[in-house]
Formats: structure tokens, C-alpha cells, sequence
């Protein structure tokens, strides 16, 4: 029997993050390092943050991350929103096998215990840095003018 996968993708700043998931026994991966071993441990907790409001439905996933550009925690916070999409998507899929991991009240309850938590687990967040403009060392700094 072939497994089901599902490919997601996300961006966070200049950070984009693909995430595999397919039917297992809560295996994470992130750049085929296991979870246990990214460091700093802050990046860790924001990667686990959906998989932690999932619950019980970690332990009948294996998820594989693939993560690129920007800083450290760029990529973890692309990363965990891939994961939630991925989540979301995995579950609410029309053609699932007999054997499908989550059930039908699962599935409902997941989306809404993500939305409560935070919804920009789902939409990710717009922010981008703003573009260096003339007149000025950065964005928003201008040169002092005196008039004395």
C-alpha cells in the first residue's frame, strides 16, 4: 500500500518551509535533524507550538520539514506555520483511505483549537521589512537639520 503524503509550504519574512507529512508514530524532522536536537530550544517550542494544540493526533503523524533563508527564527516560525497547514489539510482531505489516522470529530476540533490559540498559526503573518529610502541611514532615519 502506498502512504498518503502531503506537501505544504509557508513563508515567514525571507524563510520559506515545506513540510511532508504522511501516516507514522509522531517522528519530527526538521532538515532530516530530528526535533530533539535544534538548537536554540526557543526556535524548538515555536516549531512544536501546532503539533502541541493537536495532542493526541502528534502520535499518528511523521512530519518532515525542510526549511531555507532568513534567520533562525524565520524558519521556525515558517515552519510551524507549514505545520498547521499541513495539519489542517491532511485532515480535511475529501479522498481518504479506510485507515485515514484522524476522525471525523478530530478534525472538526482541530481548526477551531488552532484559530483559539492563534490565527496567524493558519494566515502567517504579512510583516515584511520595510525597504532603506533616500535621505537617511535606514527606513525611517533622517539626517538632524539645524537652523542655527
Amino acid at each position: 500500500m502506498v502512504t498518503k503524503t502531503g506537501i505544504y509550504f509557508a513563508k515567514r519574512k525571507t524563510a520559506s518551509a515545506h513540510v511532508y507529512i504522511t501516516k507514522g508514530n509522531g517522528k519530527v524532522r526538521v532538515n532530516n535533524v530530528p526535533i530533539d536536537m535544534i538548537e536554540p530550544t526557543v526556535a524548538r517550542e515555536v516549531i512544536l507550538v501546532p503539533l502541541e494544540i493537536a495532542g493526541e493526533l502528534r502520535k499518528k503523524i511523521d512530519v518532515s520539514v525542510r526549511v531555507s533563508g532568513g534567520g533562525f527564527m524565520g524558519q521556525a516560525y515558517a515552519a510551524a506555520t507549514a505545520i498547521t497547514r499541513a495539519l489542517i489539510g491532511w485532515t480535511k482531505n475529501k479522498k481518504e483511505p479506510k485507515d485515514h489516522p484522524f476522525t471525523k470529530k478530530e478534525r472538526a476540533e482541530l481548526r477551531t483549537m488552532i484559530d483559539e490559540f492563534d490565527k496567524y498559526l493558519v494566515s502567517g503573518d504579512a510583516r515584511r521589512k520595510e525597504p532603506k529610502k533616500f535621505g537617511g541611514p535606514s527606513a525611517r532615519r533622517r539626517k538632524q537639520k539645524s537652523y542655527r
